[in-house]
């Protein structure tokens, strides 16, 4: 697993996952520009529009006392096909183990003074949230769920919330159950309680959570739920939407005997 470096902005491999240092993650969705494992490496790096996200990261982390972050468009070597998949399994597991998650909306304009859940822009706020499109992608449901925490930043870098904080207004706009949402029993941790929750649902439940979400790729739609029903499949690039589902159904049969999986389609 690589990380970055808060202070240098540099890459370090660590290969033991049980000796990683603390770090915080981020979840996003793509634009223009952003900067590869490959462009890292490159003197003029600086330039891209994407770099900012990075600075902007590193910085609210290292405010926060971390020495490291991961964020996927750089810390995954995309060239290797081997690497992408490893990493697109151990996703969910990543996400789950970071100490903080920084979910930057980058659409977003939240009206600065009003708290999440509280005030006269109560509606507008929520409303403003709702619209988000990284609530439209398939990839931040994992990224919504995994994590201890996850705190939302607007366009200008403004934080607008925890998803403990939003809890209610982030189950209506995602379908997610609350109690998947908010760690309710402080006796447990997050990962734990993640756990049983996730179970206690049914295969259709979680798979409606990602019915109206999309990906660029549209192998991706199967791809990001490995984690959800704690999954392990290859990656098979180019194998089509269809083949990539049933896939995954023929995996989550392996587990479980929830037979609404069968009911489900895409």
């Amino acid at each position: 697993m690589r990380l970055l470096s808060t202070k240098s902005l540099q890459l370090e491999q660590f290969n033991d996952e049980e000796r990683l240092p603390p770090y915080a993650i981020l979840s996003h969705t793509w634009g223009e520009e952003e900067v590869t494992l490959d462009d890292l490496l490159r003197e003029h790096v600086q330039t891209m529009i994407g770099y900012r996200k990075i600075e902007q990261t590193c910085r609210i982390a290292a405010q926060d006392g971390f020495g490291y972050v991961w964020i996927d468009t750089c810390c995954i070597d995309k060239s290797s096909s081997a690497e992408l998949s490893e990493a697109i399994n151990s996703m969910f597991r990543w996400y789950a183990l970071s100490q903080k998650c920084y979910a930057y909306l980058e659409d977003l304009v939240w009206h600065e003074g009003q708290s999440s859940g509280v005030g006269s822009h109560q509606y507008g706020n929520a409303h403003s949230l709702q619209r988000s499109r990284w609530f439209t992608r398939g990839w931040t449901l994992q990224e919504l769920i995994a994590p201890s925490e996850v705190y939302f930043y607007d366009k200008y870098w403004t934080l607008t919330g925890t998803r403990t904080a939003l809890a209610d207004i982030l189950a209506k706009i995602t379908s997610v159950d609350l109690e998947v949402l908010v760690n309710l029993d402080l006796y447990i941790s997050r990962t734990q309680h993640l756990k049983v929750f996730l179970r206690e649902r049914s295969v259709a439940q979680r798979m409606s959570w990602a019915s109206k979400r999309k990906t660029t790729r549209p192998e991706d739609l199967a791809y990001c739920l490995l984690g959800i029903f704690d999954i392990h499949m290859p990656l098979l690039y180019g194998e089509g939407i269809e083949k990539a589902f049933r896939r995954l159904q023929m995996e989550i049969l392996r587990y479980s005997t929830d037979q609404s999986i069968l009911a489900w389609k895409l």
